[in-house]
């Protein structure tokens, strides 16, 4: 079983590197849709990830319809946005034995309304007010991969970590 974040078409580094650094430590795969609003060499986006991007597995996809043509189907692909009535903790991604697909729109106009209305059953929201437009990208992401791997019960992550020097001992 894999975590996939899938950004499409993101715009800001900071952003994507903040991204890779949660996926490094959820160990979710990152995909990225092209084009992107920056070089994947983006001093920006290297320091937001700092020195975790070796472990990420990043996955480059030409576009949508690219990224769609590697889903063995689209049962465990999520789209995560404003516009749904699904809530994204009412949805169970406790299944270990597939890959679950995450998907996050570009900064500015999210993802394109066509696909999402194709795929409307697959829409998951993150309650807020109506103050804000939406939540920033890294931190949307965090929410649900969170949630996610909670629901798997921290499969493969460590739960309890001891330094070399612990401070509480």
């Amino acid at each position: 079983m894999t975590n996939h974040i899938v950004l499409y078409e993101p715009l800001m580094p900071a952003n994507t590197g903040n991204i890779a650094r949660t996926c490094a430590a959820t160990g979710s795969t990152l995909d990225l849709i092209y084009p992107l609003g920056f070089e994947l060499s983006d001093r920006n986006m290297k320091r937001a990830g700092l020195d975790y991007w070796d472990n990420v597995n990043l996955v480059e996809h030409d576009d949508l319809n690219a990224f769609m043509a590697t889903l063995p189907d689209t049962q465990h692909l999520y789209l995560i946005s404003k516009f749904s009535d699904l809530v994204y903790t009412d949805q169970d991604f406790s299944d270990t034995e597939v890959d679950h697909y995450f998907m996050f729109g570009k900064e500015t106009t999210g993802l394109p309304e066509d696909f999402m209305q194709k795929y409307h059953d697959r829409c998951l929201r993150i309650p807020m007010t109506d103050k804000v437009r939406a939540l920033n990208l890294a931190n949307s992401v965090a929410i649900v991969i969170y949630e996610a791997v909670r629901q798997q019960h921290f499969t493969g992550l460590e739960e309890h970590h001891v330094y070399p020097h612990d401070k509480w001992k």
